[in-house]
């Protein structure tokens, strides 16, 4: 049986490595942690959010896909051939489980610079605030930011045999890129430079009844793409190249707003309505907490269960072969 000493030890966080990395209270530093930035998540606040109440769903799409009016005849009816009817189509989201867990020996929460503060009488280790409330934050966070990148990069075909929990998680399900390139619109830049002849194709590459409102489609690309973008724009002598150095309000391209993807891909990107891309949740993201007294240990897990589409695969164009900056 294993000793507490040799549990502690197991635990992903100890007090050596809060003494080895500064983090340990000390009458010289201050009474925070300076959090470390990480990309923030674009499309998910963007997109169009499904809960479901089973693991599976359907969404059912009808509509006339070509021509019915005919030139009539009196007295004559139409043909069995010339008659029409509507196509109907269905898409389906089927969620994948998945799961974090972060576990905090006792000492690194009462032994660090952010101890929790005790004016209801709590232990500092259970008390509101403190480490613990600061890593709850990060994992919220981060756990945004993971989803996104399930959501744009997944494939099936994903293989990454350095690291068999990256292929694992990406090869659950394809993720917006991978559908687009299969069932969407594809425009091959060719390996050419950002600039608003990309645009210009990928606007030509969308059938026409889905640019009816061009303001709502946007052209979503890397962030260093978008600052390539803003940097030709930014060559005009003119009131817009100036806004686009000093200015923040986003550039646009033949009517629709050019914006930055933090995963996105450097050679890749996206020309559709955020709404168009679906983000399913069959169960709301939890997090669930609870303690192991012998290792003396609190143990955090969140879940969720997600999917991800396309709504009309025809209203997106993704762009592909994009020159590496």
């Amino acid at each position: 049986m294993s000793t507490n000493n040799s549990l502690l030890r197991k635990a992903d966080l100890a007090i050596e490595d809060l003494r080895a990395d500064g983090g340990e209270l000390s009458p010289e530093q201050g009474a925070a942690f300076i959090r470390k930035l990480i990309k923030q998540p674009t499309l998910i606040r963007m997109c169009r959010v499904i809960e479901m109440l089973a693991p599976k769903r359907k969404i059912n799409k009808i509509g006339f896909g070509r021509r019915i009016l005919r030139k009539a005849t009196s007295g004559v009816a139409l043909t069995e051939a010339q008659r029409s009817k509507p196509t109907t189509e269905q898409i389906q989201l089927d969620t994948k489980e998945q799961i974090a867990e972060v576990r905090l020996p006792y000492d690194v929460l009462e032994d660090n610079i952010e101890r929790a503060m005790s004016a209801n009488n709590e232990a500092s280790n259970t008390g509101p605030g403190g480490l613990r409330q600061t890593i709850i934050d990060l994992i919220g966070e981060r756990a945004a930011l993971d989803m996104e990148e399930l959501g744009i990069l997944a494939d099936l075909a994903y293989a990454n045999p350095d690291d068999q929990d990256d292929e694992d998680y990406l090869a659950q399900l394809d993720g917006w890129l991978k559908r687009g390139s299969e069932d969407g619109n594809v425009a091959n830049i060719a390996n050419a430079s950002i600039s608003k002849d990309v645009f210009k194709r990928g606007l030509k590459t969308m059938p026409s009844q889905y640019q009816r409102n061009k303001a709502a489609l946007t052209h979503l690309v890397s962030v260093n793409n978008e600052t390539e973008y803003r940097d030709t724009l930014a060559d005009r002598g003119t009131a817009l190249g100036d806004q686009m150095t000093q200015g923040n309000s986003p550039a646009y391209a033949y009517g629709s707003p050019v914006l930055p993807v933090a995963l996105m891909p450097e050679d890749k990107g996206l020309y559709t309505d955020p709404l168009n891309l679906i983000f399913g949740i069959q169960r709301q993201v939890s997090m669930e907490f609870d303690k192991d007294i012998t290792a003396r240990v609190y143990i955090i897990v969140l879940t969720c269960r997600i999917d991800f589409q396309i709504e009309e695969a025809e209203a997106l164009v993704e762009y592909e072969d994009i020159a590496s900056i």
